[in-house]
């Protein structure tokens, strides 16, 4: 008898889904962020949460050997995560992925297609004839165009500009110093806050009517239509958008490519992978 356990590792958030051998949902767990590229460790106890919140569900332990595990985190495509999350986890059958891989699964099945999966931070990946073709992934520090944690730190830093006196002053950006405290705040903020704490002030370019907030909302569907312009064979595949700002892209670009919706989630993509387990 065998147990699926698919467990979808986010910057905002992990997903634990657990699948009992006639294909019926036994349990779902949710924790905290496990994006890798940010905290190993963070990641970890993430994991661990929320696969023992769902394990708990079926009376099942972290290490059954009747258990097989498919795990597509965000940041696993960086140098020796993998091996160090495969000695760290006690997951006795498992395959790690990254959380890209996961959501083109999910999301496209066997389908031709890309996949702009656009929330924290962002992945685009295109699928064709069962090969998939990643752009992005890198994590903040060198990617996560159209991201909303890249989406937080360009109005900070506007925020700042518009202090130097570089851009105009406008109601948000205005609004943003005032609830920062001081430009000196916006530094101390920067530099401790994670690729979480930028995404939780993207709401307020999404909602603001506001000048610098439609600057901002211009470029990034920009960048992210090049993103997709970039993967497009001729003739062009459809796209699903996922993540927490897919609606908006998919607003923002709508006409430009026939849009699908997803089949499937992440989470229905790790459960995929975990089938594929020996």
């Amino acid at each position: 008898m065998t147990y699926l356990l698919g467990i979808d590792g986010g910057g905002t958030a992990c997903r634990a889904s657990l699948v009992g051998p006639d294909g019926d949902v036994l349990g779902m767990g949710q924790a905290g962020p496990a994006n890798v590229a940010t905290t190993v460790s963070g990641a970890i106890a993430s994991v661990l949460a929320a696969a023992r919140t769902a394990l708990d569900a079926a009376g099942l332990d972290l290490d059954c050997g009747d258990l097989k595990t498919g795990l597509g985190l965000a940041g696993a495509n960086a140098a020796g995560v993998e091996t160090a999350l495969a000695n760290a986890l006690p997951f006795r059958r498992m395959r790690i992925t990254t959380d890209a891989t996961t959501a083109a699964m999910g999301a496209l099945g066997r389908d031709d297609g890309i996949v702009a999966a656009i929330g924290t931070g962002s992945v685009f990946v295109a699928q064709r004839g069962g090969h998939l073709r990643q752009v992005g992934g890198w994590g903040l520090a060198l990617g996560d165009e159209g991201s909303g944690a890249r989406m937080g730190r360009t109005l900070l830093a506007c925020v700042v500009k518009m202090a130097d006196g570089r851009l105009p002053a406008t109601p948000l950006l205005a609004a943003v110093l005032q609830d920062m405290g001081s430009t000196a705040e916006i530094v101390s903020f920067a530099t401790r806050a994670t690729p979480a704490d930028f995404a939780a002030l993207a709401p307020r370019v999404l909602q603001a009517e506001d000048p610098a907030a439609e600057d901002i909302r211009r470029a990034f569907a920009q960048e992210v239509a090049e993103i997709i312009a970039f993967l497009q064979p001729d003739p062009p595949l459809p796209v699903v958008f996922l993540g927490g700002l897919g609606a908006f892209y998919q607003q923002r670009l709508d006409g430009r490519w026939q849009v699908h919706p997803a089949r499937g989630s992440a989470l229905d993509g790790a459960l995929v992978l975990a089938a594929e387990v020996a």
